[in-house]
């Protein structure tokens, strides 16, 4: 179900002559007559997070995010849109995951950039297939790029949609489409993925890198990659799971990290991503926020910042 944007949550001090805060700037979305622009759209589950045996309270991250976004100061040169949240319904995750497809489908075609917050991560297959739907690929086609910020691979073998499957199901389908998987995954910790997780990425060809890898004196050999990575592709989806941070920074998480990729480097690399990408950017979502553990919402203040970072 798709609620329509709150705009009671973008509510906050106006300074006397200045209009330099997102809240003075967000505006809702409408279906038509609009400039292109960022698009704001939460996904309110965690219910591939309840199937995945993980730890309840992303349900409310979408909200919790605009709210620490109303105050920070604003820098872009495009307009803000809040387009509200889709909801899950009686635990329907499936059929969310098909509504957000079709919301994004429809933000693309009006030349808008969907940026989504969750949320558990079984949003990105939503994501992802609202692009696929919008490009409309052949298997002749330059493949459409996931970058994915994670811990986790994501590629778990179930029964049912979680958020530990949502780029398995993309590889599904990019296979009943006849079209390229092409998947990379940055900051995996070993000790939070199984050997069958290793091995089902490395049949399924999916480029990755430890977080253990990710330090400053590897940059170049890390930046050689991804312009390898990005180098064919027609588009970008980039997806960060909060759980690629620090615990110390990202605490609010389902599965908070032991060791993590540094805030600074996480930065410096979308920096980069989106140097390289330039235009083939496209959509962007920003996943796991759970702020019923967060600690004086230190992870709902990054996730502002990143939705800054993503943006300007």
């Amino acid at each position: 179900m798709h609620k329509a944007a709150d705009m009671n949550l973008w509510t906050r001090r106006t300074d006397e002559g200045e209009d330099l805060r997102w809240h003075q700037h967000v505006v809702p979305w409408r279906e038509k007559d609009q400039d292109p622009g960022v698009v704001l759209l939460g996904v309110t589950s965690d219910e591939g997070v309840k199937r995945n045996h993980g730890r309840l309270g992303a349900v409310a991250g979408p909200d919790e995010i605009r709210q620490k976004l109303a105050n920070q100061a604003y820098h872009l040169h495009r307009p803000i849109y809040d387009a509200g949240n889709l909801c899950c319904e009686r635990g329907n995750l499936e059929a969310l995951q098909q509504e957000q497809a079709a919301l994004v489908y429809q933000l693309l075609n009006q030349s808008h950039f969907p940026l989504l917050l969750g949320g558990g991560h079984e949003i990105a297959f939503g994501t992802f297939l609202g692009l696929e739907q919008h490009l409309h690929p052949s298997n002749t086609d330059a493949p459409i790029a996931i970058i994915n910020f994670d811990a986790h691979f994501d590629l778990r073998q179930a029964a049912v949609a979680t958020s530990g499957t949502p780029f398995l199901q993309i590889a599904e389908h990019c296979q009943t489409k006849g079209i390229p998987f092409h998947y990379c995954c940055l900051g995996i910790s070993e000790v939070s993925n199984t050997s069958a997780l290793f091995t089902q990425a490395n049949q399924l060809g999916v480029e990755y890198l430890q977080d253990e890898e990710l330090n400053n004196w590897q940059l170049p050999q890390i930046e050689e990659k991804l312009m390898e990575f990005l180098h064919p592709c027609q588009a970008l989806y980039l997806s960060i799971d909060l759980d690629v941070l620090p615990a110390e920074t990202a605490p609010g998480v389902s599965a908070p990290a032991a060791r993590g990729v540094p805030l600074p480097m996480l930065e410096h690399l979308l920096a980069f991503i989106k140097s390289v990408a330039l235009d083939r950017f496209k959509v962007a979502d920003i996943a796991e926020y759970n702020p019923q553990y967060d600690i004086d919402g230190r992870t709902a203040r990054v996730a502002a910042r990143l939705c800054h970072l993503l943006t300007r």
